[in-house]
């Protein structure tokens, strides 16, 4: 029944600024770390974007500086801000609510034009 709904992915010229939300609905039990993963065109595997923890966040080096990760527990809700984003930024992006059990959403689009 838990499910994970992300938004706000689409087209930006490089440069711009796109905010990502991933909003959970159902049963979650003690969420470790929410995160976002990206899956670039052609590529195989998801790579970890950043996380966020009771502890604090952590990100890629290739976003750090650029990228903002943020949450809201009280609504379930993981936010991704990215500026100055560039081509190679292009992916579909995935949140992730990890503990005991891993949950994915669907992914969105981000593609960013030179």
């Amino acid at each position: 029944q838990v499910q994970l709904v992300e938004s706000g992915g689409g087209l930006v010229q490089a440069g711009g600024s796109l905010r990502l939300s991933c909003a959970a609905s159902g049963s979650i039990f003690r969420i470790i770390a929410m995160g976002w993963y990206r899956q670039a065109p052609g590529k195989q595997r998801r790579e970890l974007v950043a996380t966020i923890t009771s502890g604090g966040t952590n990100y890629a080096d290739s976003v750090k500086g650029r990228f903002t990760i943020s949450r809201d527990n009280a609504k379930n809700t993981v936010y991704l801000e990215m500026n100055s984003l560039k081509p190679e930024d292009t992916a579909v992006y995935y949140c992730n609510f990890g503990g005991r059990v891993n949950y994915w959403g669907q992914g969105t689009q981000v593609t960013v034009s030179s």
